[in-house]
């Protein structure tokens, strides 16, 4: 398979079936390569995380650093690319192409949470996620008990 920029970089293990889109190089001498099911990362250790499509909650490109922050108030990643390339336009299709829905809700109370239900890039069923307004607990119980019963109504309009 030819990359963008040459061949899957050494270190990097692609899954069965997992196939190369793009790849740019990093200030550090690694590479970032987003494949037909993942991104893949350099890690400070000199090896790569794998972060599936539907694992992305956002990803944006400025100023030569490629940001990309995980679902669920997971890891934020913050890339310098020297040649970009494809690599920020395959970025962003690929993680749209996850996203089945994206709903946001006012809570009781007037809290509000964005809830998104995204279904992996080798399919399978929809998984779900919340993202809660700034200054919120997300590990609150009866915060997370409302957002469930909005992701249920959610549920049941959309048929997901």
């Amino acid at each position: 398979m030819r990359l963008l920029r040459g061949r899957v970089p050494s270190g990097l293990a692609l899954q069965r079936g997992e196939r190369p889109l793009a790849s740019a190089p990093t200030r550090g001498g690694s590479h970032v390569v987003a494949t037909t099911t993942a991104l893949h990362l350099p890690t400070e250790s000199g090896g790569f995380t794998r972060l599936p499509w539907e694992h992305v909650d956002q990803a944006s490109w400025k100023d030569g650093w490629l940001h990309v922050h995980e679902t669920s108030g997971g890891a934020e990643h913050h890339v310098r690319l020297t040649d970009p390339g494809s690599v920020p336009e395959t970025v962003r299709e690929r993680v749209t192409s996850t996203i089945a829905v994206s709903h946001h809700a006012k809570l009781p109370g007037g809290a509000k949470v964005r809830i998104a239900g995204r279904r992996p890039a080798s399919g399978g069923d929809v998984r779900w996620s919340f993202v809660f307004d700034a200054g919120l607990d997300p590990d609150d119980p009866g915060l997370r008990a409302q957002a469930e019963q909005a992701l249920q109504d959610l549920r049941r309009q959309t048929g997901l």
